[in-house]
């Protein structure tokens, strides 16, 4: 059989995990893969199961789960809205790496330059932890530096950031990356199922969330 790239990652992804992943139709247990939110939060894309992750530029496991997530992302059925939710657990270097998502985002550039924002931290140790080493890294990517500056501290940008410390709150969330399925379910991170299964657990609670019910 020949494999192009995509599918080879598919087949390298699931080979580091299967040995350790539920089986197919396998039962979740609370406490263990998943636990509640509650109360259970509303969602942002009526009529669809919401899926969040909660993450940070400056976190090297969610630097490593980003390519896995991002082929994910491609394969989720039509029923399904993915957001990323940026947070700062009031770090101010965080912080400044959520505006930066924020501001990327604004300028239309996020697509672009996500991955090589944490290839930028994780790989090459740039410290992109203040908005002047910000602006200059941004220089280097071929970003309009006035229209991003304006953006990072814009209202808007503002806004979201306190937007993403709320869902930090009503999620609980201690630790990134999380997985949230439907404002109801958040993945239980286990190390012996390492980061693909984070994405296996997420699949089964979207099919729970489907089978209950429970979109948007």
């Amino acid at each position: 059989m020949t494999l192009n790239r995509r599918r080879f990652n598919q087949f390298l992804i699931g080979a580091l995990g299967a040995s350790m992943l539920p089986t197919a139709g396998a039962e979740l247990v609370q406490g263990q893969d998943w636990r509640p939110v509650d109360p259970p939060q509303p969602g942002d894309a009526p009529g669809k199961i919401e899926v969040l992750e909660f993450f940070s530029y400056g976190c090297p496991h969610c630097s490593d789960l980003n390519p896995l997530i991002d082929a994910w992302v491609k394969e989720l059925p039509a029923d399904v809205a993915f957001r990323r939710v940026p947070v700062s657990f009031g770090r101010a270097q965080w912080a400044n790496l959520s505006r930066l998502y924020f501001a990327l985002d604004s300028t239309d550039n996020l697509g672009r330059l996500n991955q090589a924002v944490f290839d930028a931290l994780h790989k090459e140790r740039v410290r992109l932890f203040t908005k002047e080493a910000i602006i200059e890294w941004i220089a280097t990517q071929g970003v309009d530096t006035k229209a991003f500056a304006e953006a990072f501290d814009s209202f808007d940008v503002q806004t979201q950031l306190s937007r993403s410390d709320y869902l930090v709150g009503r999620y609980l969330i201690d630790a990134v990356p999380t997985i949230a399925v439907a404002g109801r379910y958040v993945v239980i991170s286990q190390p012996r199922k390492g980061l693909p299964g984070l994405l296996t657990t997420a699949d089964a609670l979207i099919a729970k969330a489907r089978a209950e019910g429970a979109a948007g």
